[in-house]
């Protein structure tokens, strides 16, 4: 890569920074982060002299890195940075990609998916078992689980079960009734937002969902709600054939939104086929 050309890819990624930030900075409101409305504002959500005093660095820098100028900001503050406009994994990886540092490692939460919940998840094979939060992110699994949907293939920060549902034709062939069960999927998504309305990593899937599959714009535009429920559910196991379990879902606690779904054959068939996996 030729200097010129060096330098000019560096402005442009300063100006997709730039633009970014600015996004972000306005869709929070100030009640959002605690702080007083303050009457009438000429933009919305939040100013950037509020953005640079709740993550720690000057007025002058970030008014500057919204600016698009030729400065470099270090991990620990674009994390402060990210904390303070609540991205989420994939807008914070984005942040980091255009302010020219490697991206983050992406964790699950070590506190919900501790050595006891992997050991549960362990002693239950050969049943499948899966660990997820409310948003459907795919926090843990056991081997039995991967081998019914393939999980490991799947980029770490694209593990949620909705997204795949309906942006990945290899997850929604191995589930036989899709068609069927869209509708209800949807709807359950749904009535847990209502608790997480304003959170911007909710807002992001779902924002994202209604762009890349045309069926989720349908069905999310029809307001449908539903609580969560255990079932009966089909897979279409590209070696297994057919495999039907009764899944059911246990909380980690009152209050948790963390739950462990547990897949158990319904029929011989489907017992057969997981001991000889």
């Amino acid at each position: 890569m030729t200097t010129a050309l060096a330098a000019s890819t560096d402005e442009i990624r300063r100006r997709e920074l730039a633009s970014f930030l600015r996004s972000r900075r306005e869709r929070i409101s100030p009640e959002q982060v605690g702080l007083p409305s303050g009457g009438r504002r000429r933009t919305p959500g939040l100013r950037r002299e509020e953005v640079a005093q709740l993550a720690g660095v000057g007025v002058t820098w970030y008014t500057w890195l919204e600016q698009g100028r030729d400065i470099r900001a270090s991990e620990q503050v674009l994390n402060a940075i990210a904390r303070t406009l609540r991205l989420d994994p994939y807008e914070r990886s984005h942040l980091y990609t255009l302010a020219g540092l490697p991206e983050p490692p992406i964790e699950v939460d070590r506190t919900v998916v501790t050595p006891q919940v992997r050991a549960m998840l362990d002693q239950l094979e050969p049943f499948p078992a899966v660990v997820q939060n409310a948003r459907t992110d795919i926090l843990a699994y056991n081997a039995a689980f991967d081998w019914l949907m393939d999980v490991d293939s799947i980029p770490f920060e694209d593990r949620n079960s909705l997204l795949q549902c309906f942006t990945n034709p290899r997850w929604r062939a191995r589930l036989r009734d899709w068609a069927d069960g869209m509708p209800r999927t949807v709807a359950q998504f749904r009535a847990s937002m209502a608790e997480h309305i304003a959170e911007p990593g909710w807002k992001a899937l779902v924002k994202r969902l209604r762009q890349e599959s045309p069926e989720f714009e349908a069905v999310w535009n029809q307001h449908d709600v539903q609580p969560l429920c255990n079932l009966t559910k089909v897979f279409v196991h590209p070696e297994a054939g057919l495999l039907t379990f009764d899944f059911t879902h246990l909380w980690f606690g009152r209050h948790s939104e963390v739950r462990l779904t547990t897949y158990t054959p319904a029929d011989s068939e489907t017992t057969a086929e997981l001991r000889a996996r």
